[in-house]
């Protein structure tokens, strides 16, 4: 059995928020369990067993509480034993889009902005008449159900329209950011022929107009498989295409469509909806196929049951049509609620920008990442005194940890009654193992508990339970769930789909995170599972690290991996310091005393070193693993998954890592 440390700090002894009674007795999560014979008193816990001791009992009981549209059939699951060959609903079918176009009246259904300040608003009746006329232009060029349509798209109106028609004909969508480079784009759209992509001609950040047509020519000849690119007009009124022989504009693409409303074929459960990829930061990005059905009960379940999303919300997630986030916004359609989409730089023309469009709008869920909370907190915004937020209910934020002391700043400079849900999944699963409820009570720097459904544990190194307080450990699932991938694409003996989740422990998924289990039967995740630290053979988390060197107020971020030195593995930390700052020995000091009072001596790095940028991912994620491939003088495999590839350079061949 492997060593591991925890670093969870004493149990705070109140919560920073708990639903008010008026909230609960009204909620999503209460109507389900009374119409499942509880009373209204029921604690999460106790519905959340109930979940888990029939999983087909509980999903086919969601199916009628949503009133998903569709034919359930009679059998909820088949081989729940064997999470591997687990088929919930058998004889089910449905098609997810037609659940998120069952409005089609005059309310809202799409507020967009762009970061110049472009807005545009399409109801329920107009955005299925969109629909309507791009999947009549998609029948008419050939595309069926099962072909591929790649969209390399911005957040816009138009990219929800395209993955709803799509869909709705039973072909498959995939889409990508544009701001990923051309070895990006092929990496992924090649390994999916798709038969049709449809892109911008350039997109607005950070001031900035970007191109976008230039990298399509030079991706096009290695992408044999697209007959028809279809440019959405977005940077430019009329973009000249006359370079690209196969493109024709979105509005000549859909010239011959009519006014009707939009047709729906019902698929199985299992038939392919997405196509989405992993990070690839270790190699080409693997291509994660969801399904209809799964797709569809998963988010409905999080949007009613988890975050308590009712008809006409306001409902926005800051993300990319690259990051899953994306996906899991889109399906509050199906619930009745009105979609916010923003495309640009969270911080242009000021770090207020987002706010600005939410508060206009009266944004209800306000959903981001952990990294762009802790860039509010550095820049030191007071988001409350700005702004009237008493239409917001609910925060989400994923992509990282979310430390202790970005609660506090939530709540201190955000608003303070508020439901911040700290949420955690993945592509893999599209959807979250780890979120909120109205439930429970909010406790500083934890995660409520695991989604309703899932049977999430912690194991240890030898697959033995961990309890709270026993120290951290991987996450793992034990039961089946509806969104699991229905497959990989190019993955026929499901080889690497069984590696990819199966091979660590028998008939359990891993998920390749590092997570506690705390006394309120909530979680607080360490990190991922392959970029855990282990000095000594003990292993700890790269985000108890973080959570440390970031209040000290020098420090705008920082990054930490393992080096191999001397038969063993030291901690190395680089930081990135604010202007004028620079590491001495005293700002290196500080650091190291903060971190050892607050981690311990085993999270105190051996070398601390000052660096002028940070690399992630598209999707704002730093990566640890390709800083420790650098170091080491091994080659990154897909520098194309990153956002600012160039930030590499500053870890090779660093002197001070040779002694």
């Amino acid at each position: 059995m492997s060593n591991t440390f925890s670093a969870q700090t004493a149990a705070p002894t109140s919560p920073l928020w708990v639903a008010s009674e008026s909230l609960k007795a009204n909620s999503h999560i209460i109507a389900f369990a009374k119409k499942n014979g509880f009373a209204d008193d029921v604690s999460y816990q106790a519905l959340h067993d109930w979940s888990l001791d029939d999983v087909g009992r509980f999903w086919s009981a969601f199916w009628d509480y949503a009133d998903v549209i569709g034919d359930k059939g009679q059998v909820a699951l088949i081989d729940g034993a064997l999470m591997e060959k687990a088929h919930f609903f058998p004889h089910a079918s449905i098609n997810w889009a037609e659940n998120l176009l069952r409005r089609r009246d005059a309310a809202p259904a799409i507020i967009f902005r762009d970061e110049q300040a472009r807005e545009t608003t399409l109801t329920f009746a107009a955005l299925a008449d969109a629909v309507s006329r791009l999947q009549q232009a998609l029948k008419t060029a050939g595309i069926q159900q099962g072909d591929r349509v790649a969209g390399y798209m911005p957040n816009l109106p138009q990219t929800l329209i395209a993955a709803l028609a799509t869909a709705s004909i039973g072909a498959i969508w995939s889409s990508a950011s544009p701001d990923f480079g051309v070895q990006g784009v092929v990496d992924r759209f090649g390994q999916i022929e798709p038969k049709i992509m449809i892109s911008v001609d350039g997109y607005f950040y950070n001031g900035k107009t970007v191109d976008v047509l230039g990298k399509i020519k030079e991706a096009l000849p290695r992408l044999p498989s697209i007959e028809k690119l279809v440019i959405v007009p977005f940077a430019s009124e009329t973009p000249d295409i006359s370079a690209l022989p196969q493109a024709v504009l979105m509005s000549d693409f859909v010239a011959d469509s009519v006014e009707k409303n939009p047709e729906f074929v019902r698929v199985p459960f299992n038939h392919p909806l997405f196509i989405m990829f992993s990070s690839g930061t270790t190699g080409i990005p693997k291509c994660i196929v969801h399904g209809h059905g799964g797709t569809l009960l998963q988010h409905m379940k999080e949007h009613l049951l988890q975050c308590d999303i009712k008809q006409d919300d306001r409902v926005f997630y800051f993300t990319t049509c690259g990051w899953m986030m994306w996906n899991w916004q889109i399906s509050a359609l199906a619930s009745g609620a009105c979609l916010m989409l923003y495309d640009g730089s969270p911080f242009y023309p000021s770090p207020y920008a987002l706010w600005d469009y939410t508060t206009k709008h009266g944004c209800t869920l306000f959903g981001t990442g952990a990294k762009y909370i802790d860039a509010l907190k550095a820049e030191g915004c007071v988001v409350k005194d700005k702004y009237d937020l008493s239409a917001l209910r609910t925060i989400t934020s994923t992509g990282s940890p979310l430390v202790h002391e970005s609660f506090d700043y939530v709540y201190e400079t955000i608003k303070q009654d508020v439901h911040l849900a700290s949420i955690s999944g993945g592509t893999d699963i599209v959807s979250c193992f780890v979120i909120g409820n109205v439930l429970s009570p909010v406790w500083r720097g934890e995660i409520q508990g695991a989604g309703l459904g899932y049977a999430i544990n912690v194991f240890d190194g030898d697959g033995n339970p961990l309890p709270a307080g026993a120290g951290s450990g991987e996450l793992v699932c034990t039961k089946p769930f509806p969104s699991m991938p229905v497959y990989f694409w190019n993955d026929e003996d499901r080889a690497r789909y069984h590696s990819a989740y199966f091979d660590r422990f028998e008939n359990v998924w891993c998920h390749g995170d590092w997570i506690e289990r705390t006394p309120h039967g909530g979680f607080i995740i360490l990190g991922r599972s392959d970029a855990t630290l282990n000095p000594g053979g003990v292993r700890i988390g790269t985000a108890e690290i973080y959570r440390q060197v970031e209040q000290i107020p020098e420090v705008i971020e920082s990054i930490a991996v393992g080096q191999l030195w001397d038969n063993d593995e030291r901690v190395i930390l680089f930081v990135r310091l604010k202007d004028g700052v620079v590491l001495d020995d005293d700002l290196k000091s500080r650091i190291k005393t903060r971190i050892r009072s607050g981690a311990s001596p085993r999270h105190v790095p051996a070398k601390i070193l000052q660096v002028t940028d940070i690399p992630r991912t598209k999707s704002n994620k730093i990566v640890e693993l390709a800083v420790k491939e650098v170091i080491h003088g091994r080659p990154v495999r897909n520098v194309e998954a990153l956002a600012n590839p160039d930030a590499l350079e500053l870890y090779k061949n660093l002197e001070e890592l040779t002694g």
